[in-house]
């Protein structure tokens, strides 16, 4: 059987825009990017955006690890896990995790959503601003899109998650 070669340059660009596309359609960050790889891994797009619905806003609205890296992190575990107690599976797939969150830090500054959002920023007089954590989304307008990274964020996630997909081939 002949292996499929893939223009992986013009993946990247296809799946980018199908993860952005998702995220202005309201879904949350973490979806978009699992939803940009539904069909790779043969996932029905409805279970993938209910697999990953928890994970936005930094897990449940909490402003911990961003979404967007959690999205990726789930396309890991979809490509390097097994079903069963592997020790040397597991090992696998947390250095793939470990390396995909370096790379998006490294190009992002954080994996954290309140650092990627700003909200860790230090008052004049030194103090932290408390975070409120609520459970309910802000409406999508465009000021919504105009102060938020998360485009950018969705963008970054599936980039590094190609880039690494493609090191993977030519292994």
């Amino acid at each position: 059987m002949e292996k499929k070669t893939i223009d992986w340059g013009e993946e990247t660009e296809r799946r980018v825009k199908t993860g952005v596309a998702r995220f202005m359609e309201g879904y949350n960050c973490s979806q978009s990017v699992a939803l940009a790889f539904a069909d790779w891994y043969d996932v029905p797009a409805g279970l993938m955006a209910r697999m990953s619905a928890s994970f936005g806003g930094g897990i449940g609205r909490m402003r911990e690890t961003c979404g967007s890296a959690l999205g990726m992190f789930l396309l890991a575990g979809l490509e390097t896990a097994s079903e069963h107690a592997d020790q040397v599976i597991k090992a696998q797939n947390y250095a793939a995790v470990q390396q995909l969150a370096a790379d998006f830090k490294a190009q992002t500054g954080s994996i954290v959503c309140r650092e990627l959002l700003g909200l860790n920023k230090r008052r004049a007089d030194g103090t932290m601003p408390e975070v409120a954590i609520v459970a309910t989304p802000e409406p999508r307008t465009a000021e919504y899109y105009r102060k938020r990274p998360c485009v950018r964020m969705v963008e970054t996630a599936i980039r590094t998650y190609m880039a690494w997909l493609a090191g993977r081939s030519n292994d």
